[in-house]
């Protein structure tokens, strides 16, 4: 496998790592939580209290892509699984992340930052993972 230089966006993906990372902390420090989506998208709709700011963040991250459209245009991509395979795999990830006790976002992002070793392993099987999938799709 090659790296696609001349199709390398390290600008954009630097600008999305620091706006992420920005949200993060700015989550922290006004709401004292995590920023873990899947916490967040399972608390809207479970949780009574603190739906408000929960939804308002989920809408945020609509509206990045949508904003990111609309400044840049749209954004080439080419789906390497059929619509089953995508099903199947949101389900996994789903049970993955209940049974991980998070997402990519709560332990990769949140979790290493404050050197929890529970985020760590959990991150490290998700790495893990993923180049396993890689591997196999490519095949």
């Amino acid at each position: 496998m090659q790296i696609d230089w001349a199709n390398l966006t390290i600008l954009e993906s630097t600008m999305g790592g620091v706006l992420i990372g920005l949200a993060a902390v700015l989550l922290m420090a006004y709401n004292g939580r995590v920023m873990g989506i899947s916490g967040i998208v399972g608390a809207a709709i479970t949780a009574s209290d603190g739906r408000a700011w929960r939804i308002a963040f989920l809408i945020g991250v609509m509206l990045g892509p949508i904003g990111y459209l609309t400044a840049f245009g749209n954004i080439e991509m080419t789906m390497v699984a059929s619509t089953p395979m995508l099903a199947l795999a949101g389900l996994v990830v789903g049970i993955g992340t209940a049974l991980g006790s998070g997402c990519t976002s709560g332990h990769g992002i949140c979790g290493i930052s404050r050197l929890s070793l529970r985020s760590i392993g959990a991150t490290i099987c998700f790495v893990v993972t993923g180049m396993i999938t890689v591997f196999v799709i490519g095949l």
